[in-house]
């Protein structure tokens, strides 16, 4: 069942053979940018892991992913990667990367339990980076410096888009970003929901980054789910635009400050998976083998999406829709790739 939002009078500005021109400028903008602004190093990932390592993304706990049996590995469990949070830790204390330095790639995932609408699709594609940190680092004025760092990469690639593209509108985005708690949200509209309350802020501030998602609110529910092994929920945050196209906010970001040894634990604890502190990738933070380290996700079609002025992810992306999507989109301008 399609669950997509029908702007009224859409019609994209740009035609398909400019919409891949352009998917590529910005790629190549924002990627050379984030790599120079953050010393990033461009690495190759895996498309899969094995189950039991315990490096797969859990996202929110309850995705199950795409697995299979490889014909040379027997038995082995190996699975679709969701994301690369926990695997980018490791690769950057196997390649030996300095403080203050990190990597970033190219991430293609399945989810396929992604209920598909407008931002959503079962295929994800995004930039995956981590960098390594000292411990002083681990404090909330840091990540957002980082945070600060990475929007105003944002708005080099809105420049360069107005340059290109002069049909495109300008401009969407304010000087700077603006910074607040899930609680301070959740104080602020406490009637709403953690969406609603996302929508408003955002229509307000036109971006924003809500700062310790994961753990209880005061109202004893949580703004979002967030795996417990990876972002420390006392220091990280997700990054939204307003988007003027579908009326809402747009997540393009998650990204925190990753846990130690006694966030690991105080988190798995909480989130009654105490038992996953035997896998491999787990003890490696319990015995300090592995790098501090601040990294996050950066959603490729949700920017192109953005700063294209696209109605649906799949005019930036080639995926698969079921038939009510495709036929919805066709009859209303919204051209797939």
């Amino acid at each position: 069942m399609s669950h997509i939002y029908i702007p009224k009078n859409y019609v994209s500005k740009l035609n398909l053979i400019d919409t891949e021109i352009a998917i590529k400028l910005i790629k190549d903008t924002f990627q050379r940018r984030l790599a120079e602004s953050l010393r990033l190093t461009r690495v190759s990932a895996p498309l899969f892991l094995l189950k039991n390592t315990g490096l797969n993304d859990n996202l929110n706990g309850v995705e199950q992913p795409v697995s299979f049996h490889a014909l040379e590995m027997g038995k082995e469990d190996i699975e679709i990667i969701h994301s690369l949070a926990k695997w980018k830790r490791y690769a950057l204390h196997r390649y030996n990367f300095e403080m203050h330095t990190g990597l970033y790639t190219d991430m293609n995932a399945i989810r396929k339990d992604e209920d598909m609408d407008n931002i959503h699709s079962i295929y994800v594609d995004q930039w995956d980076w981590e960098a390594i940190i000292q411990p002083e680092d681990r404090h909330m004025d840091y990540f957002k410096n980082i945070v600060s760092h990475i929007y105003d990469i944002l708005l080099d690639v809105e420049f360069a888009m107005h340059r290109h593209y002069p049909t495109l509108t300008r401009s969407f985005l304010p000087e700077s970003i603006y910074f607040i708690t899930s609680q301070e949200l959740e104080n602020l509209y406490p009637h709403l929901t953690p969406k609603q309350r996302e929508k408003e802020i955002t229509r307000e501030k036109l971006a924003v980054c809500i700062m310790q998602i994961g753990d209880i609110l005061a109202s004893g529910k949580k703004h979002d789910g967030r795996s417990p092994d990876y972002d420390d929920w006392s220091l990280n945050g997700d990054i939204l635009l307003w988007n003027p196209i579908l009326e809402d906010a747009l997540e393009i970001s998650s990204m925190g400050i990753r846990v130690n040894d006694q966030s690991l634990k105080t988190q798995l604890e909480k989130a009654h998976a105490l038992d996953r502190l035997s896998l491999p990738y787990h003890q490696s933070i319990m015995n300090h083998t592995l790098p501090l380290t601040i990294g996050g996700g950066i959603g490729q079609s949700r920017l192109c999406m953005f700063f294209l002025q696209k109605a649906h992810i799949g005019e930036v992306q080639a995926s698969i829709w079921d038939e009510q999507t495709r036929q919805l989109c066709k009859e209303n301008h919204i051209q797939l790739l």
